[in-house]
């Protein structure tokens, strides 16, 4: 691999994990989750790093096994982040 190629992509990995730990976990409960459509409703509280008071919504989800065992009701924390153009939930864990 070409050394520019090589650069431009370990900044482009770089780059992602800065945005994924950026963020500070948020507090939810689970409202629906569509795995068929990689998407997840969330009724949330306030997510800094994306500006956004607490609403209900809907994420798609950046990887479909963070909802393994997920259901209605629950209480997690969560991360999110505007990927392509979409709100992305990217890290998704039972609240304790």
């Amino acid at each position: 691999m070409p050394k520019y190629r090589q650069l431009l992509l370990t900044a482009f990995l770089f780059g992602i994990g800065l945005t994924a730990t950026a963020a500070e976990p948020t507090e939810a409960e689970v409202r629906k989750v569509d795995l068929s459509a990689r998407k997840i409703t969330l009724k949330h509280g306030e997510i800094k790093n994306l500006e956004m008071p607490p609403m209900t919504m809907v994420f798609q989800v950046s990887n479909p096994a963070l909802l393994g065992g997920i259901k209605t009701g629950d209480k997690v924390r969560f991360t999110a982040d505007k990927v392509n153009g979409a709100y992305t939930v990217l890290t998704l864990e039972p609240a304790k």
